[in-house]
C-alpha cells in the first residue's frame, strides 16, 4: 500500500500508452486514490453501524470497507426481492481526504471522477455540495468541480456513501441477489483536468470492411473548431489521418473515412490501432486524447447465427464476477488480465460480464488478449427504474464503447430488465451493438438458461438462434465440465446455435476479517466455480479445455497395429489456419511401479508445423516416427496455438507384449488350513481368506499387518429414484436423485477349495449371487494374483468390486493412468495418461480448496501404489477399461449433488455422472443416463504388499 504525503501526477487517458510531451496536450490524471487492490491511499473513515462504527479512524481507498474491518457482511439473496427490509446491513460510510492541486489548473477543466462506489454517493468538494446524489455501484460518474477547487492550496474532499441504496429499484437491481454485498469506494478516484475547450468523450466505429466513423464530442459547443484523427498500428506506422470541422455552435464533429489492408480483430487475432484525436482552434494544438480500438464487424443473421466479420462463430463463454477473496470487489490491473488468461487457457472465447460492468481494465485485458465480451447492465431479478436505469446506461455505454471485444450489450439478467431501456443503448453506441435480455428471446437470440439436454434440443427447433447465456450450473465438483461434451457436440453442429457461456468462472468466497480469514461462500450459494476463490483449478477446467480446444485430433487413444503415423485433424477455429499453429510429438517411457517416481522419461520428440487446414475443415497430419517407436510406452501429441501455448496435448498407446508378474523366486508358497481360514505364504507375504465367505481377511508382510481386506465386495448402486426399468420414479420422496442407494443382493458361498501346483497356491470360491468366482493364487515371489467375475443384469450407476483399507493409514497414491484428476461418468474427458502422484487429502467441497482431490474415480489405469503408514499397497490391473476407485468422493455438508455408498479401494466397471446444481444426471444428456449391463465381467488383478 501506498503511504505518500504528495500525490504523483500521472499523465494519461483510460487505457495505458506511452507518455505525451506536455505540449502534446493530454488529458491530466491526478489519483486521490490508489489505482486498485495493493495499491491503495489512506483517507480518513467513520461507519455508522458494525465493526468499529461511530469513530473517525482511516480506511484504505480504493477497497470495499468490509474488507477493511468496518460494517457487517451481507450476503443478497437474503433479502430476495425486498428494496428496504429490516435487518439489513445499511452503514452510512463518511470519507474526508485533503489534496492540493496545481495553480496553474486555474483557468482549465476540473472534474472528480469515480470509477465505483456502493451504492449512494454524495460528494462535497470544500463544503459544497459537488452535484446530485449518485446511485447505483458499478458505474463511472463524475462532477465538474472547477469552480469548488482552491488552486494551489489544500481542498478537502468529502463522500458519504450509503451501503443501501434510498432508491429500491436500485436495490432490487443490485443488491437482492446471488452474491455478496459490500459498500465503500471500492474502484479508483481521480482528478481529470482538461483545457478549457476540449474533448470530453468519443465514440468510435471501426467495421471489417476498413470503414471508420468517429464522434468527437466537445466539452462545450463552440464555433471554429476542427478535430483530426491519427490513426497507427501497433508498431507505430501511421495508416492515415482524418479530419472534420464543427457546425457552427456543436458541441460535436463526426470524422469519417476508409483506411486499406486493415488487420481484423476478432478473439483468435486481437488486431489493435491506437487513435490519436487532436482538437484545433485554427493551427493551436488545444487537447489530445487517445484511445485503442479494432476493425471488425458484429451482426447477428436471424435464423441463422452471429457473425464476426462475416464468419459465423460459436461463444465458448463463461460468466465472470469482479473478485478476490481478500478484496471482494476490489481488483487491479494484475488480476484482471490474469482472469482474461486463465478463461483463454480453457480455451474459451468469450465472457459475460455477470452482472454489472467491470473494470477497464479487464475490458483492457479482452481487447488485447482477445474474448468477446457480453457487457451487463446491473440487474439480477430486480431491474432499475427508468429515471436511474437511463443515467446507468449512458455512463456504462460512453465508458465502455470503444472495446471492440465488446460485442452484445446485455440489459439486465432473468428478469432484472426494464424494456424501457432497450432503445437507451443504442443512443450511445455509434457501432449500435446487439442488446440481448439473458433467459429471454431478444434481437434474434433466444438466451434461455438450464435446459436441460431435451429442452436444448426443443429451443433448436425454434427459429431463433440459441445461445444460452447460462447453463450446466457449476456446483462443488458438478456442473461445468459434467455433461459439457454432448451439449457441445449438439451446439457446434446446429445451424442456429450461438455456443452458450457456463456458470460460472470461479466460486466467490470472501476471507471474512471478521473470522480471521476464513473463505465464506455462504453454503452452496458462492461455491459455483469452475475455479476457487483463489483460482484453484478443479477438475472441470481440464475437462472444458480439451472440449473446447479450437485443434482436434480425431484418432482412437489406442493405435492399431498397422498406424503409419497419419492422424486425422480437425481445425475447430473460426479465423486460424492450423499451419500457424505447432505440434509437438513425444515418445516416452513410464517408470514401473517400484521405481518410486512420477511422470514419464522423454525419449524422442519433435516440434513441428501444424499442417494446412482451414478453420472449420478436416486433414491430415503426417508424424515421422522413429523404426522403433513401439518399444516407447506412450505417444503424447501436443496441439500449440501460434502464441505457443498448450490447446490440449492427447495420449496414444498400443499393443505390447509385457508379462505383468514379476520375476519368481525359488521358495514355493505354502498354505496352513484352519476351519475358520486359509493362511497362504511366500516371500514374506501371508493372506488369510476366510473359508466360510472367500474374502480377504487379513494381509501381513515380512510380519507386519497391513489392514487391506474385506473383498472383494461386490457393490452395485442407482439413484434413490430410479425404477429398476432406469426411469424416474416421479412418488420418490425428494432429495432421492441425489441419492444413490445399495442394490439389496443374496450372496452365499456355494464351495471353497486349494490347491498348489507349480510352486503357488490357488484357492478358488464360487457363489450364489452377482459374484460368480473369486480365485486367489500366491505366486513364488508373493504376487497375489486376483481372478474374479460377477454378473448382474439390470440397471446401475455404480457397479464393481471394493476392499476396506482405514483412511487414517492413507498417506499417498502414484498410478499409471488417466488423471491427475477424478472423473465421473459424465466428465471423461480432461485427463492425460501418465505416471501421476497425489498426497492424501480430504477437502470439504465449498469450504477447502485442495486440488486433485485424493478421493473419486480415476480412469484408464494401469497400476497403483497406495503408500500408506502400514507400508505400500501395490494394484496392477489387467483390464485397462475398468476405474479405480478410491474412497467415496466427498460432497458438500449439505449434498446436494450426491450421497454415494461408502467403498475403500475399489475396482469399478461403471461409474455415476455427477449432476449440477440445476439438473439431475438423467437431465444433462447421454453420457449421463444409467447404464443397463449384462453378461459375465471377468477381471484380473495383480496385488503386492511391501513393508520397510
Amino acid at each position: 500500500m501506498r503511504r505518500l504525503f504528495l500525490l504523483h501526477l500521472v499523465f494519461c487517458i483510460a487505457i495505458q500508452f506511452p507518455l505525451y510531451a506536455q505540449q502534446e496536450k493530454p488529458t491530466q490524471r491526478l489519483y486521490l486514490s490508489g489505482k486498485g487492490y495493493q495499491d491503495t491511499e489512506t483517507w480518513e473513515f467513520k461507519i455508522s453501524d458494525g465493526r468499529n462504527s461511530g469513530t473517525w479512524s482511516t480506511i484504505e481507498v480504493p477497497s470495499v470497507w468490509e474488507q477493511q474491518g468496518f460494517g457487517k457482511y451481507q450476503y443478497g439473496i437474503k433479502f430476495y426481492g425486498k428494496p428496504h427490509p429490516e435487518g439489513i446491513a445499511d452503514e452510512v460510510g463518511e470519507y474526508k481526504y485533503k489534496f492540493t492541486v496545481p495553480k496553474g489548473w486555474e483557468n482549465q477543466r476540473v472534474k472528480i471522477v469515480f470509477d465505483g462506489s456502493m451504492t449512494d454517493t454524495e460528494v462535497r468538494i470544500n463544503g459544497r455540495k459537488a452535484g446530485d446524489k449518485h446511485q447505483g455501484a458499478f458505474y463511472r460518474f463524475q462532477y465538474d468541480i472547477s469552480g469548488l477547487l482552491k488552486y494551489g492550496k489544500e481542498n478537502l474532499l468529502e463522500v458519504t456513501v450509503s451501503k443501501e441504496s434510498e432508491n429500491g429499484s436500485v436495490n432490487l437491481a443490485e443488491r437482492r441477489a446471488d452474491y455478496w454485498n459490500f459498500g465503500g469506494i471500492f474502484r479508483p478516484v481521480f482528478l481529470e483536468v482538461r483545457p478549457a475547450y476540449h474533448i470530453d468523450r468519443t465514440a468510435v466505429k471501426a467495421e471489417a470492411d476498413g470503414s471508420f466513423e468517429a464522434d468527437v464530442f466537445l466539452g462545450e459547443g463552440a464555433t471554429g473548431l476542427r478535430a483530426e484523427a491519427v490513426v497507427t498500428d501497433v508498431a507505430g506506422k501511421k495508416k492515415g489521418v482524418l479530419k472534420g470541422e464543427a457546425v457552427p455552435g456543436s458541441d460535436r464533429i463526426r470524422l469519417s473515412g476508409t483506411f486499406e489492408d486493415v488487420a481484423l480483430w476478432t478473439a483468435e487475432t486481437p488486431n489493435l490501432y491506437y487513435v490519436d484525436f487532436l482538437l484545433y482552434r485554427g493551427d493551436e494544438l488545444l487537447h489530445k486524447v487517445s484511445d485503442r480500438f479494432g476493425f471488425r464487424t458484429i451482426e447477428i443473421h436471424k435464423g441463422d447465427g452471429i457473425y464476426v466479420n462475416g464468419q459465423r462463430v460459436l461463444m465458448k463463454g463463461v460468466n465472470r464476477h469482479s473478485f478476490w477473496p481478500e478484496s471482494g470487489r476490489t481488483l487491479n490491473k494484475e488480476l484482471n488480465y490474469a482472469d482474461v488468461r486463465l478463461i483463454k487457457e480453457m480455451n474459451m472465447n468469450a465472457v459475460r460480464l455477470s452482472h454489472y460492468p467491470p473494470d477497464p481494465e479487464f475490458l483492457d485485458a479482452c481487447d488485447e488478449l482477445g474474448l468477446y465480451v457480453m457487457d451487463e447492465l446491473g440487474g439480477w431479478h430486480g431491474h432499475y427504474d427508468d429515471a436511474v436505469g437511463k443515467k446507468l446506461v449512458r455512463e456504462m455505454v460512453t465508458r465502455d464503447l470503444n472495446h471492440p471485444s465488446i460485442i452484445f450489450w446485455s440489459n439486465g439478467n432473468e428478469g432484472g430488465w426494464n424494456t424501457n431501456l432497450d432503445n437507451q443503448f443504442e443512443i450511445w453506441d455509434l457501432q449500435k451493438r446487439p442488446v440481448l435480455h439473458p433467459q429471454q428471446e431478444l434481437s434474434g437470440v433466444e438466451t434461455m438458461h438450464y435446459r436441460s439436454y431435451g429442452e436444448t434440443l426443443e429451443y433448436f427447433r425454434g427459429e431463433e438462434i440459441f445461445m444460452p447465456t447460462e447453463f450446466l450450473h457449476g456446483l462443488y465438483d458438478g456442473g461445468h465440465g459434467a455433461g459439457l461434451f454432448d451439449y457441445w457436440e449438439v451446439m457446434r453442429k446446429h445451424p442456429r446455435s450461438g455456443g452458450g457461456y457456463l456458470w460460472v468462472y470461479a466460486d466467490e468466497g470472501i476471507a471474512r476479517t471478521d473470522q480471521g480469514g476464513r473463505i465464506d461462500n455462504q453454503g452452496n450459494y458462492a461455491a459455483d466455480g469452475i475455479v476457487g476463490p483463489h483460482h484453484e483449478k478443479e477438475g472441470s477446467f481440464y475437462t472444458i479445455k480439451e472440449v473446447w480446444s479450437p485443434v482436434v485430433v480425431l484418432q482412437d487413444e489406442k493405435l492399431p497395429e498397422d498406424f503409419d503415423g497419419v492422424f486425422t485433424l480437425e481445425n475447430r477455429y473460426d479465423f486460424t489456419n492450423t499451419n500457424q499453429c505447432t505440434i509437438a510429438w513425444e515418445l516416452a517411457a513410464f517408470p514401473a511401479p517400484g521405481d518410486k517416481s512420477a511422470g514419464h522419461k522423454t525419449i524422442t520428440g519433435k516440434t513441428i508445423k501444424g499442417p494446412d487446414i482451414a478453420p472449420h475443415a478436416a486433414g491430415e497430419l503426417q508424424l515421422k516416427l522413429p523404426s522403433d517407436w513401439k518399444k516407447a510406452d506412450v505417444l503424447y501429441l501436443k496441439a500449440q496455438d501460434p502464441q505457443g501455448k498448450e490447446l490440449w496435448t492427447w495420449s496414444y498407446t498400443w499393443d505390447k507384449v509385457k508379462d505383468p508378474v514379476m520375476t519368481e523366486q525359488k521358495k514355493e508358497a505354502a498354505v496352513t488350513e484352519t476351519a475358520a481360514y486359509y493362511e497362504v505364504s511366500a516371500s514374506g507375504t501371508q493372506i488369510r481368506i476366510d473359508r466360510k465367505t472367500g474374502k480377504l481377511l487379513q494381509v501381513r508382510q515380512s510380519g507386519k499387518k497391513i489392514a487391506f481386506g474385506n473383498g472383494p465386495r461386490f457393490i452395485a448402486a442407482r439413484r434413490g429414484d430410479r425404477t429398476l426399468d432406469g426411469t424416474v420414479d416421479k412418488e420418490a420422496a425428494k432429495g432421492e436423485d441425489r441419492i444413490y442407494k445399495e442394490i439389496a443382493y443374496e450372496e452365499k458361498l456355494r464351495h471353497i477349495a486349494v490347491e498348489e501346483k507349480n510352486g503357488e497356491v490357488t484357492v478358488t470360491a464360487g457363489y450364489f449371487g452377482p459374484l460368480q468366482q473369486v480365485r486367489w493364487t500366491v505366486k513364488k515371489d508373493g504376487t497375489v494374483q486376483l481372478d474374479y467375475d460377477y454378473e448382474y443384469h439390470g440397471i446401475v450407476e455404480l457397479v464393481g468390486v471394493s476392499f476396506d483399507y482405514p483412511e487414517d493409514h492413507m498417506e499417498q497414491i502414484r498410478w499409471l493412468g488417466k488423471g491427475p484428476y477424478r472423473v465421473w461418468q459424465n466428465r471423461l474427458h480432461g485427463t492425460t495418461l501418465d505416471v501421476w502422484e497425489n498426497e492424501y487429502n480430504d477437502p470439504v467441497p465449498g469450504e477447502s480448496f485442495v486440488y486433485p482431490e485424493f478421493k473419486g474415480y480415476f480412469d484408464q489405469w494401469r497400476w497403483a501404489v497406495f503408500r500408506t503408514s502400514e507400508g505400500e499397497i501395490r494394484l496392477r490391473n489387467a483390464n485397462p477399461g475398468s476405474y479405480l476407485g478410491v474412497y467415496t468422493p466427498r460432497d458438500g455438508r449439505d449434498a446436494l449433488l450426491y450421497t454415494l455408498p461408502q467403498t475403500g479401494i475399489a475396482v469399478f466397471d461403471v461409474i455415476p455422472a455427477v449432476r449440477n446444481k440445476v439438473n439431475a444426471t438423467d437431465l444433462v444428456g447421454p453420457s449421463s443416463q444409467p447404464q443397463w449391463i449384462e453378461g459375465r465381467k471377468k477381471h484380473t488383478l495383480y496385488l503386492e504388499f511391501k513393508t520397510d
